[in-house]
Formats: C-alpha cells, sequence, structure tokens
C-alpha cells in the first residue's frame, strides 16, 4: 500500500502547521521547508482548508493555520480526505476490465488491509506526529542532513 504525494503533503504541511502555532506559515515557506513545488502545495492547501482542516488568511501576514488544535485532527480522517480512492488493484476500481473478477478473493483481503491501515491511522492524530520548530529548525540548517542519511 502507498498513499498518493497528496496526502504525503497534506500531512507534512499540517506537521509544519502545528509546529507554529503563534502565526500562519504560507506555501511558499512550505515548499522551501519541504523542498517541494509551491504549485502543488497550493492545490494541498486549498484541499485543506476546504476540508476543514486550514484556515486561510489573506493579505500581508497572511498564509494558513491550523483550524482545529493537532489533538483534534486525526490522521485516518486526514487520508480518507486526502486520497481520490483505496483500489489497490483493478478490479476495485469502477473501469475493472478483469477477467477473472467474482471468482478471486483478492479484493475482499485488499479491503481487510486498506479498513485495517486506516484502523491503525484512527488512532493517532497530528499532536502524535507534531514536530518542535526548533528541531524543524535545526534540520533546515544542518548543511551535512540528507534523506537517506537516517535510513
Amino acid at each position: 500500500m502507498r498513499l498518493t504525494k497528496f496526502s504525503d503533503y497534506a500531512i507534512r504541511v499540517l506537521i509544519l502547521a502545528a509546529s507554529r502555532p503563534e502565526r500562519n506559515i504560507t506555501v511558499e515557506e512550505a515548499a522551501a521547508v519541504y523542498d517541494i513545488s509551491a504549485a502543488h502545495l497550493k492545490k494541498v492547501v486549498r484541499a485543506l482548508t476546504q476540508a476543514g482542516f486550514l484556515d486561510g488568511v489573506r493579505g500581508p501576514g497572511g498564509g494558513v493555520h491550523l483550524r482545529r488544535p493537532p489533538a483534534e485532527i486525526g490522521l485516518g480522517d486526514v487520508v480518507r480526505r486526502t486520497e481520490p480512492d483505496f483500489a489497490l488493484v483493478e478490479c476495485q476500481r469502477p473501469d475493472n476490465a478483469c477477467r477473472i473478477t467474482g471468482l478471486c478473493t483478492l479484493p475482499a483481503i485488499l479491503s481487510e488491509a486498506t479498513q485495517a491501515m486506516l484502523a491503525v491511522l484512527d488512532r493517532y492524530t497530528l499532536a502524535d506526529i507534531a514536530v518542535t520548530p526548533e528541531a524543524i529548525d535545526a534540520r533546515l540548517a544542518d548543511p551535512a542532513w540528507r534523506p537517506d542519511a537516517e535510513r
């Protein structure tokens, strides 16, 4: 199973917003922190705002901030709102053309696996994965850090 980049980026934006509760964050700031496309993040931020996770503020000092406390933002809810579907194989999609649909039990097993994943995510909130602003700032300031260094 794999989440889309959209969900991944949505969770990252929420983590950053949770780490900066005293102010708004901008799309450009989030893009710089995570070294990802600002154009793509604009779509993510729009979806998070429409889903009720973020509030947007226009004008000088504008940006977005969490609409609710991190402890009230469930990870399962975020993933359900940001994933387009949970079809892991063709036969779970509306455009299914698999010739053995109805004979195979794989779709039921994968549905069960998806429900188990969501049940685990439902046990956690944004507060459980929050990162302090100091930790983020220290990571950004460390020229020796690379994403593959911690794997």
